[in-house]
């Protein structure tokens, strides 16, 4: 056990924990018989919100880390990611083969004739680049190409909150209808994205160290006794 302790800090026993969470509750509903009664939408529904919960937390990291300086959650943005993508594939290989029982002509004529479905499609292609390159051995072969290409998160978070808001029953650019979710998402992604622009990262660093500075002045540290 104390093992174990030492090889996760609490934050990656944290997240973790949440990744699997959703899965695991699943399998719980299943086993009591208290699942829905429309169980394969259920785990569609599911499964993409989670995603896009662990896609939004990837982003959350580095601004995180530039208000409260823990350089351990930029270590876990990776974890994070690959567990956005693991349950990104489930959705994916839910509608395929359960919803659509590999009817690879009617899934293609479905794309096609439902936009949030094409966007979520794209939205999964771009994916994958990210996390295939996400281990070490990539930043070495890629170099500067690494940092370019997983800047496309930037891309595919939006993407996949407008997949999440148009398949919703509503339209959220008229704001009618069940946008609540989509909306929260989509407003709590774009506050992400919006403290990633570089002259908000200056101004928090900024007011970050002005405050601290200040701090030092209004308790400064005690004299030393003379001898």
């Amino acid at each position: 056990m104390k093992s174990l302790f030492k090889r996760y800090t609490p934050l990656q026993a944290a997240i973790h924990l949440y990744a699997w969470s959703a899965l695991a509750w699943i399998v719980v509903e299943l086993l009591t018989g208290s699942f829905s009664i429309n169980p394969i939408q259920e785990l569609e529904q599911r499964t993409g919100r989670h995603a896009l919960t662990l896609l939004a937390m990837t982003l959350l990291c580095s601004p995180l880390n530039l208000l409260v300086k823990l350089p351990e959650l930029l270590k876990r943005r990776r974890a994070l990611g690959l567990y956005a993508l693991l349950y990104a594939t489930i959705h994916v290989l839910i509608f395929v083969n359960l919803d659509y029982g590999l009817a690879w002509s009617l899934i293609a004529r479905t794309i096609l004739d439902k936009p949030y479905i094409l966007v979520g499609a794209a939205t999964f292609i771009l994916l994958i680049p990210l996390g295939v390159t996400s281990f070490d051995i990539w930043k070495v072969r890629l170099g500067n190409n690494w940092k370019r290409l997983h800047r496309t998160l930037y891309i595919i978070a939006p993407l996949a909150v407008l997949h999440f808001a148009w398949s919703k029953k509503g339209d959220i650019f008229a704001l009618s209808g069940d946008i609540v979710r989509p909306l929260i998402y989509g407003l709590i992604i774009g506050i992400f994205l919006i403290l990633r622009i570089p002259p908000v990262k200056r101004l928090i660093a900024s007011a970050r160290n002005g405050s601290l500075s200040l701090r030092f002045k209004r308790n400064p540290a005690p004299k030393a006794d003379a001898t």
